[in-house]
């Protein structure tokens, strides 16, 4: 899934992205899990400030745990 398949407030994409990319483009395994936490972090951020709801909040959760599962074995 990407983060462009998923229903955002305006403002909020780009942020998502750049944050997708980040997982996607680590090139260390410390980069990889510095990048998937700050993602965490800002998805977080969103749902707990009730910026987007649950289900939004799950499918980015998704987006960014497959992103970051792929490039771990990528890099293994």
């Amino acid at each position: 899934m990407s983060i462009a398949q998923i229903s955002l407030p305006k403002g909020v994409g780009p942020h998502a992205e750049k944050l997708f990319d980040a997982i996607t483009q680590a090139s260390t395994a410390d980069e990889l899990n510095r990048a998937g936490g700050k993602a965490e972090g800002f998805v977080l951020g969103l749902e707990s400030t009730k910026a987007i709801k649950s289900q939004v909040a799950e499918s980015l959760y998704v987006a960014y745990d497959d992103a970051a599962s792929q490039r771990a074995t990528e890099l293994a």
